[in-house]
């Protein structure tokens, strides 16, 4: 790769890292929110590294059209002092000069950068053109659900709202961990995408979290039964009640729900959280 198409990739990175990271939300998709800042910097970074190869190139072009002007010159000024040497010792000089200038030619480092450096051009071009999608369904069906841990064994008594509205991480503690059994009969709400299932018409409600950035998602689910899955990675609030099983309060109790309504509402800004259900329903 050239150097005059560095300098492009360079500043193709930093105007698309800018473009995900400071006109659009498009950097949640794969990073935490907090990591928006130094998106921006590197972005301008970038930019200022692009402009300064440019600026190198310029420098580099000018002093190589001085020095071509140069030697021009003075080989004119070498044909006019005729008689000066002989033809012998002339074509011995030349000779000389031109064994030293393709010493030094072989000098230059003519190693060149693979050709599989031009596919960095494809993710500079992607941030500007097709933003990938955030993770999904795919994603998903092919992780096991995060192992929920709690710290302590006390759970705060649940509010008398009714429908509930919980996380898919707080559901599961309230199934596989409150001895108290609060859960038992409520009618609990929960957002998240759908995970089509693999058996017995069953699927999964779905969020998956991020500690940093995509690479390191996690899957949290919980098994829907009694309505039928909409598409992969509908967004949906399910409303239902804990579907029986093994004992409640313990890791025997799977963590599902007997759905009473499903209702696809709008993709959250922000998808790699376990947050609140969401209220706007389309």
């Amino acid at each position: 790769m050239k150097r005059p198409l560095q300098a492009v990739l360079l500043v193709l990175s930093g105007i698309g890292l800018l473009h995900v990271s400071l006109f659009t939300d498009l950097y949640l998709r794969y990073v935490k929110d907090w990591t928006r800042p130094l998106l921006i910097a590197s972005g301008v970074l970038l930019l200022l590294l692009g402009a300064a190869e440019a600026w190198s190139l310029r420098g580099q072009g000018k002093s190589q059209e001085d020095g071509e002007r140069h030697r021009h010159e003075g080989h004119e000024g070498h044909e006019g002092r005729e008689g000066y040497e002989g033809r012998e010792g002339y074509e011995g000089r030349e000779g000389y000069e031109g064994r030293e200038g393709h010493e030094g030619h072989g000098g230059h480092d003519h190693s060149s950068v693979p050709r599989t450096a031009w596919l960095l051009f494809l993710p500079a071009l992607s941030l500007l053109f097709y933003a990938p999608p955030a993770l999904g369904a795919y994603t998903a069906s092919r992780q096991t659900a995060k192992p929920v841990v709690r710290q302590d064994d006390d759970f705060d008594p649940l509010p008398a709202t009714s429908p509930l509205p919980l996380t898919l991480t707080d559901f599961t503690l309230r199934v596989q961990q409150d001895r108290e059994q609060a859960i038992k009969g409520r009618s609990v709400r929960m957002t998240g995408f759908v995970t089509p299932g693999k058996r017995g018409g069953s699927w999964d409600l779905t969020r998956l979290v991020i500690s940093c950035c995509a690479a390191d998602a996690q899957v949290i689910k919980v098994r829907i039964h009694g309505t039928p899955a909409l598409s992969a990675n509908t967004w949906v609030t399910v409303v239902g009640t804990w579907h029986a099983g093994g004992t409640l309060g313990t890791s025997s109790a799977p963590v599902a729900l007997d759905a009473r309504t499903v209702s696809e509402v709008e993709k959250p800004t922000n998808a790699y959280m376990d947050a609140l259900p969401l209220t706007d329903s389309r």
